[in-house]
């Protein structure tokens, strides 16, 4: 379906986005019928792009942010589907670090709207959902925009998540844990077979996952014959130094004849004289300006698999991977928006995200009371969140995390964490109350969930917004 067919009904932004807004309400179906028919009737777009898939529980967004810089410093045209946004829609669409302009974002859902409305009238299958209207509009753009590569996030899961129409370069899983158990299962080996659905036969895979979930990524590798790099066993990365600001890291990828890819390569001399592919042991050294312990694994995943596009593509480059790690920037998470006090903004939404928090909290900020503005969504694990994150010591703010419904209600958060937390109407009133309780030396967190994060850098540019406004006057 083109842009100027005579049957699309063209739509402007606002209008764009009170379409997505409005399947928003229908919530998540996981299913390919769906997506299936509107890729066929847009002439399958999906198919006109290399791209990389990047799934797992926790990691995903910053490893797809790491792979998609490395290739756009090897001089790449590259884009990047993620989700959720903090802002706008605009922010889960990319190109060269680009969000999608207001216009073609208009245009992109007003030609996928209108393969919708073509798939259902044939009764080829039910109402599409809010996120696989973004990924089909998000194809549709990546094949006008003639990219090299396009860096696919999994919205949820992966055997069943809309994204899962691709045939990637590479398959990444960045780790497991408990999540979605509702929909993905209440194991980790049960999770684990459904985010290893990503896998595609004779595709190579990158895992950071360990423990009872390595097993079902094992079986459906092996059963796709798809080579299997393992975080700790077949690469790995190494803590030299690190800050808020800045980490410097070492990656070290095995060599051996196992490992059929890889940039740097020696020759051996088989019986029969054939000459086959033997990588020599890899080791350099990274600085990345992405906080906290897990964005060394996060990096070292991200250099593994650029390392297996590189296999393909003699344009990627050694000072590319470096370059790229170097400028990766990821916001809302562990973001440090203001010295004095400290403000600290993250997204950590389920047990692990939790921990990771907590844990980069204490080896930056060693001993220091924690002033949390805290919202989360009412379906996530509140009560490990909160016991792994929250401290005695520490003050909490508790408020919605926004306006959707399934937002936890502020009192239902003071309730789970005790004594040292107070009800707050909105974040405005939270985040006031955190700064004057820290002063200037201390140490303020917003977080609980991206939808917070979200909400509070909407209302500080409107506040910002405002500001500029009267200075004008």
């Amino acid at each position: 379906m083109k842009s100027n067919d005579s049957s699309l009904q063209k739509l402007t932004y606002q209008e764009a986005l009170t379409y997505l807004d409005r399947l928003g309400h229908f919530g998540i179906h996981l299913g390919m019928e769906r997506i299936k028919a509107l890729l066929a009737c847009l002439d399958h777009p999906e198919r006109e792009v290399k791209t990389i898939h990047v799934t797992g529980t926790n990691g995903k967004g910053s490893v797809a942010s790491l792979t998609a810089e490395m290739l756009l410093a090897a001089g790449l045209r590259v884009g990047k589907f993620t989700s959720p946004h903090l802002i706008k829609y605009n922010e889960r669409i990319t190109v060269n670090d680009q969000d999608i302009s207001d216009d073609d974002l208009a245009e992109a859902v007003a030609v996928t709207a209108a393969a919708a409305r073509a798939v259902v009238g044939r009764g080829e299958c039910e109402q599409p959902t809010q996120f696989e209207i973004l990924t089909a509009a998000a194809f549709w753009y990546f094949a006008r925009q003639k990219l090299d590569y396009a860096v696919i996030e999994v919205g949820l899961g992966g055997l069943w998540d809309s994204t899962n129409v691709i045939i990637p370069v590479v398959s990444v899983i960045t780790n497991i844990a408990l999540e979605h158990t509702d929909r993905l299962g209440t194991t980790l080996e049960a999770i684990a077979e459904q985010k290893a659905g990503i896998i595609k036969p004779g595709v190579p895979v990158v895992t950071g996952a360990e423990g009872a979930a390595l097993g079902p990524i094992k079986a459906i590798s092996a059963a796709n014959r798809s080579r299997l790099y393992i975080y700790r066993q077949d690469f790995t990365g190494r803590e030299l130094e690190s800050s808020m600001a800045e980490q410097t890291l070492q990656v070290k990828i095995k060599g051996g004849e196992e490992a059929e890819m890889g940039t740097a390569f020696e020759k051996t001399v088989t019986a029969d004289t054939r000459t086959e592919p033997r990588r020599a042991d890899y080791a350099s050294i990274y600085k990345i300006h992405l906080a906290g312990k897990h964005q060394v694994m996060n990096t070292a995943l991200a250099v593994m698999t650029v390392k297996l596009v590189a296999e393909q593509d003699g344009r990627i480059t050694e000072a590319a991977l470096h370059e790229g790690a170097a400028r990766t920037s990821w916001p809302g998470r562990l973001e440090l928006i203001s010295a004095h006090p400290r403000v600290i903004l993250d997204g950590a939404h389920n047990p692990n995200g939790a921990a990771a928090l907590r844990e980069a909290l204490d080896k930056y900020y060693p001993g220091q009371k924690v002033y949390f503005v805290f919202g989360m969504m009412a379906d996530k694990d509140m009560a490990q969140v909160i016991k792994l994150l929250i401290r005695p010591e520490d003050k909490v703010y508790a408020l919605r995390a926004d306006s959707g419904p399934r937002a936890a209600e502020a009192d239902q958060l003071v309730q789970l964490i005790g004594s040292n937390a107070e009800a707050c109407p909105e974040v405005a009133a939270a985040y006031t109350k955190a700064l004057a309780a820290a002063g200037p030396e201390g140490l303020v967190c917003v977080c609980g969930s991206l939808y917070l994060v979200g909400t509070f850098k909407t209302w500080r540019q409107q506040e910002q917004a405002a500001a500029d406004g009267k200075n004008r006057v």
